[in-house]
């Protein structure tokens, strides 16, 4: 017997599908499954996708500066694997082993080339006595079953010559995995990382307007896309332009993954959340189903995770989501403005089979600076939620006597 049974969906493509879980995987898929199953639900005119998968977010909450707790959002978004970008270093990836343990969503680690992790905004790999080669190779391959992959954050701000991005490729090299560069004000410039970067490495803010600059489209960044180097897109606070995606998908540059770069500068926007990434990405051309699957298998193939599919024996991480005609305008860090045909409302989000439940947001860290319509919209939902709960969930018709009084 399944535990249960998702009737009437449809596929990226505009397919149906049925899928049926049993003890956290998925047991059958098709389009009109029948069999017993303690409950079915009626996904009829829903969107089904695998759990989405984030290539890049920052949810070392209480550990980072950046950090975020992941599942507040997770529950409302579909998100169900947070790939963590460097949060974490070599002195401190285990404190963050023992908080992603406790959250209910998937946290592959790629591990900061930097010892220090993020725990600041920006110059963690400036000391180079930090980005210790041995102690990183020990560390990715002590906890292989986690750390997925290296990151470096390779501008003037973090690590302004090439060793550090030299020395993450080396511990990549050496521990088989990928290296994921994020980039933005020079220097180092793009031309100059070039020959460092191997097929199969990330560059994240690929259509930055601080790494582009006045330029569009980067002849250098042409090169690396090129010579298959996987481009994500990595929204961030400061790291995605329309103008500057519109000049590589112009040249033929698809991103290969849709990520948000979620963190606690990016939470309250300009990112919001992936879905949101997702129609930006709609906005510039992409069609639902590529976009689907830069948000779900390509990212897990990048890093060899078992996510982001519905295949029989996967893990029944599944998302279903309301497809709602636009148009939507959309922005990017920059103000930029473009308009989404539609927009992805999650409806159920499913963790291994189970259905995620809904969890109360975070308060934003004293550290982060808010606009003014920012804070309001914060007091104002804060003020709906409690006039939400505080209201009695329903009226006296609505209730029932538990303990019968008998007289006597």
């Amino acid at each position: 017997m399944w535990d249960f049974l998702l009737k009437g969906a449809t596929v990226a493509s505009g397919q149906r599908l049925d899928v049926a879980v049993r003890d956290g995987v998925i047991a059958a898929t098709g389009t009109d499954l029948t069999g017993d199953a303690r409950e079915t639900v009626d996904a009829s005119g829903k969107l089904i996708t695998p759990g989405l998968v984030d290539l890049h977010t920052h949810v070392n909450a209480g550990g980072s500066y950046w950090g975020i707790d992941p599942d507040p959002v997770a529950w409302y978004t579909g998100v169900t694997t947070w790939v963590d970008a460097g949060s974490s270093g070599a002195y401190n990836f285990g404190a963050f082993a023992k908080t992603i343990s406790g959250y209910s969503v998937s946290v592959p680690v790629l591990l900061n080339i930097s010892a220090l992790g993020l725990v600041a905004p920006t110059g963690e790999a400036k000391d180079l006595s930090n980005c210790n080669l041995d102690l990183a190779i020990e560390t990715v391959q002590r906890h292989r079953d986690t750390i997925a992959g290296v990151k470096v954050r390779m501008d003037r701000h973090s690590a302004t010559a090439l060793e550090p991005l030299r020395r993450a490729v080396e511990v990549g090299r050496a521990c088989g995995v990928p290296v994921m560069v994020h980039i933005g004000a020079a220097p180092p410039t793009m031309r100059e990382m070039l020959p460092l970067l191997r097929p199969g490495d990330i560059i994240t803010h690929c259509a930055s307007g601080i790494a582009a600059g006045g330029h569009g489209l980067d002849p250098a960044a042409k090169e690396a896309y090129q010579m298959g180097v996987l481009f994500d897109i990595g929204h961030g606070s400061g790291g995605f332009a329309f103008d500057v995606l519109e000049a590589q998908l112009e040249a033929g540059m698809v991103p290969q993954t849709i990520s948000s770069d979620l963190h606690s500068r990016s939470l309250h926007g300009p990112v919001f959340d992936l879905p949101t990434t997702v129609a930006k990405l709609l906005a510039v051309g992409l069609t639902l189903e590529q976009a689907v699957t830069a948000a779900t298998v390509s990212p897990a193939n990048v890093l060899n995770l078992k996510a982001g599919t519905l295949n029989v024996g996967a893990q029944a991480d599944i998302a279903l989501f309301t497809v709602e005609d636009g148009p939507f305008t959309v922005v990017d860090v920059h103000g930029q403005q473009r308009t989404a045909p539609l927009k992805l409302r999650n409806t159920a989000t499913y963790k291994r089979g189970r259905l995620l439940e809904p969890r109360l947001p975070q308060p934003s860290p004293p550290w982060i600076s808010l606009t003014t319509a920012q804070k309001t919209a914060l007091l104002r939902r804060e003020e709906a939620i409690r006039r939400l709960l505080t209201d009695p969930l329903v009226s006296p018709e609505g209730l029932t006597e538990q303990f019968p009084r008998h007289g006597g």
